[in-house]
């Protein structure tokens, strides 16, 4: 096949990168070292628009065993044990085809976290759709938590968390975000990284098909179009029971009477085996050759160009020490999986690989990994903002009924209970789990000590959308108070960075914007990132996505019994409130759900004042005091008590009676969404302690009320029974769906 300019924009290259190919080789490639560099180079596996930035990202720290650069972070957590964490996305394919594109995330971000030799033990999720009312959310809404329950609950992973989020601008692009975390011991960490000439390579578990080709290259790193429907064949479809059968055949591997036969090991997730050998021989300062006509097959006639770059799921690569091939091959067959070896670590470092004794592929390593091509694509700041656009308290009217309001918004899209979804989960396989969702973090045990782990996954797009830095500041923040609230110290970042073309100006400024301010706010926390994911592209015809960087957080509870949730527990408790109200509305849900409208600045923050919160609040989690934590977050203060009173499992939810001292209007006061604020419930012998702690690391406090009853009632603007209000937040979703346009 003669190879052209045109076959290579067909494959997602420019004009420029395939000149580039040719200089280097010094000649035309062939069909497959194409597709080689088709994927290696796409944005998905090359980062080459969002390198020069992530580099200025804190990764180090005293806790930090793996930073970026590998399959997975890892953070130390003491008692000799790491947890490995990293989240992903899965967009483009979950929206192609919602249950497979959801459920193969699910299984490439577990892969990414054994393949460190962590046996994972909870999985979160971060999901936006478009509006409720889009013709095509509620489809999509079902398809993904259909995927993400079958994956999860069949491989036997607890999913214990996540957010589901609905905005018009995510009608024509959802995002998928998968998070996992796994337990492994600190001096165990396996990496990817090949090694010692001569050593064979072995490719281990499900056959490769045809399913998943160019999922990397055209699917990931393209924007979608009128005919995205028709790249079904692009997106991978999962097993996930043979995905436990090759979780527990690498792990046996991983075991200490075993691990001497293995290397390195690497899951074949985007790019499949070209990604897996190449950069498993970048990072090893080697190369590698592989003769595709051994790698196991689903059906016949599959081209080289295929093996290369199919997606099949449920597969790895594993550099194991000479000898030591039975061994190794002894563990795969008894969980009836295939390990075939299929090449050999070489010193040219150069990828070479052979069909049927024809070479098909003879292309140097560093053109493929660490020299690809890095862009500084143009950035330039968004210009006219509308006038319209700012808010003006004054011109704003206010509830005729606050009751009304409050209920408004518990029913609202993004505030009601998530239960719908998180009931097709399975939280509690695996018996670790201490809090399930519904409170502010997940937390589980950490197996054979008394310590327990507490994640999260947290964004605010509508805030990014109008500054990108401050909502990113937000988010973070946000995710740190989550962890705060359920009793956990804050140690470690993912993130998934979920934006639009880079190759627009106004898309790069987000984008440079939010990773900033993802720096400058894990530098006030004190938390590195050891992980992440960037995901461009994500628009339709043309319109992008909200500007939406994840951030998934972890923290460590020291004691799991001194764990927090966010309900109140006890008649008679002291509510207080830590932090400051502010006269602020921009961006709110309220505005959005009450008056119809979306606009206004961003609430003001400190991260100064959000540090010494976190450090108040877990302090005081620690010598348990606590009876309850919750942070103020969407839908302001009013939706924050109403949630510490219908959140709870039981049958007979506590109310609280509030009295509140804002000095400004009502509606502000309840709805507003101002930062740095933690709704408390402690019993009153615990209050002189409580002000002590808060004085020491100068937070402002309020006792505003007492648990009481079951009616909530503020102050003379709300007064409304509990079973009412929870009433309200548990129908909203199932109600939206089973509308028109969910039916």
């Amino acid at each position: 096949m003669r190879i052209t300019v045109e076959t290579a924009l067909a494959h997602g290259l420019t004009a420029q990168e395939y000149e580039r190919i040719e200089s280097t080789l010094g000649r035309a490639p062939t069909i497959e070292e194409l597709g080689v560099f088709s994927v290696m180079w796409s944005e998905h596996c090359s980062y080459k628009s969002s390198r020069t930035y992530l580099r200025g990202l804190p990764t180090s720290g005293p806790r930090v065993l793996q930073g970026p650069g590998e399959n997975a972070g890892a953070i130390d957590v003491g008692d000799g044990l790491a947890v490995v964490f990293k989240i992903e996305s899965h967009n483009h394919p979950s929206f192609v085809e919602p249950f497979q594109g959801a459920a193969t995330g699910v299984g490439g971000i577990l892969r990414d976290i054994f393949t460190m030799g962590a046996r994972p033990i909870a999985n979160l999720n971060s999901l936006r759709f478009g509006s409720i009312r889009h013709p095509r959310t509620a489809f999509l809404l079902r398809g993904v938590v259909s995927g993400i329950g079958h994956y999860g609950n069949c491989v036997g992973v607890a999913t214990v968390g996540g957010e589901v989020a609905f905005d018009p601008g995510y009608d024509h692009n959802i995002l998928v975000n998968a998070f996992t975390l796994g337990v492994v011991p600190a001096d165990r960490i396996f990496r990817a990284r090949a090694t010692g000439i001569g050593n064979p390579v072995m490719y281990v578990g499900s056959r490769t098909g045809r399913d998943g080709i160019h999922g990397a290259s055209l699917l990931a790193s393209a924007e979608f179009d009128a005919e995205s429907e028709t790249k079904r064949p692009t997106v991978q479809v999962g097993d996930p029971f043979t995905e436990k059968l090759l979780l527990e055949a690498c792990l046996e591997l991983m075991a200490p009477e075993m691990s001497h036969h293995l290397v390195a090991i690497q899951d074949m997730g985007a790019a499949g085996l070209t990604s897996s050998s190449t950069e498993m021989a970048a990072r090893g300062g080697t190369g590698i050759e592989l003769d595709l006509s051994r790698v196991p097959l689903r059906e016949p006639g599959v081209t080289p160009y295929e093996i290369l770059l199919s997606e099949s799921q449920e597969r790895m690569l594993l550099v194991v020490r000479q000898g030591s091939e039975d061994a190794v091959k002894a563990v795969f067959d008894k969980w009836d999986l295939e390990a075939v070896v299929i090449g050999r670590v070489t010193a040219d470092q150069r990828l070479r690989c052979t069909f049927e004794d024809r070479v098909v592929v003879d292309l140097p390593i560093a053109p493929l990994t660490d020299e690809a091509p890095v862009y500084e694509r143009p950035v330039a700041e968004p210009q006219g903002a509308d006038e319209g656009a700012k808010l003006r308290l004054g011109d704003l009217p206010e509830p005729v009924d606050y009751n009304q309001a409050l209920l408004q918004l518990l029913e609202s899209p993004n505030l009601c209970s998530r239960e719908w979804v998180y009931r097709q989960y399975d939280c509690y396989v695996g018996g670790g789990t201490v809090v399930r969702p519904g409170s502010d973090a997940a937390v589980v045990r950490l197996p054979g000590t008394d310590k327990a782990v507490a994640m999260t996954v947290d964004c605010n797009s509508r805030l990014c959308l109008v500054d990108p830095y401050v909502g990113t500041v937000s988010a973070v923040a946000e995710a740190a108070r989550n962890l705060a609230a359920s009793g956990a110290e804050p140690v470690g970042v993912t993130n998934c960075l979920n934006f639009g073309s880079p190759e627009k100006p106004e898309v790069m400024w987000q984008f440079q914007q939010a990773v900033a301010g993802l720096r400058d706010a894990c530098l006030a926390f004190g938390v590195p990132v050891v992980s992440g994911n960037v995901s461009f592209y994500n628009e339709t015809e043309g319109r992008s996505i909200p500007p939406t960087p994840v951030i998934g957080m972890v923290g460590i509870l020291e004691d799991a019994s001194r764990h927090v949730t966010q309900w109140f527990k006890g008649e008679g408790d002291a509510v207080v409130l830590l932090g400051r109200n502010r006269e602020e509305l921009g961006c709110s849900e309220y505005l959005a759900v009450v008056h119809h409208q979306v606009r206004g600045g961003v609430p003001w923050i400190d991260l100064e004042i959000e540090r010494r919160l976190i450090r108040a609040v877990v302090a005081a989690a620690h010598e348990g005091l606590l009876r309850s934590a919750h942070d103020v977050a969407e839908g302001g203060l009013a939706v924050a008590l109403a949630e510490c009173c219908i959140s709870s499992e039981t049958t007979s939810p506590l109310g609280a009676h509030i009295e509140l001292d804002g000095g400004f209007r009502p509606d502000a006061l309840l709805f507003g969404e101002s930062q740095a604020r933690m709704i408390l419930s402690v019993r009153r012998r615990h209050l002189t302690r409580m002000r002590e702690i808060a004085r020491r690391e100068d937070v402002p406090m309020s006792v505003i009320g007492e648990v009481r009853g079951q009616r909530l009632e503020i102050g003379d603007l709300i007064g409304i029974d509990v079973a009412a209000l929870r009433e309200a937040w548990r129908t909203g979703l199932p109600r939206a769906l089973a509308g028109p346009t969910g039916s």
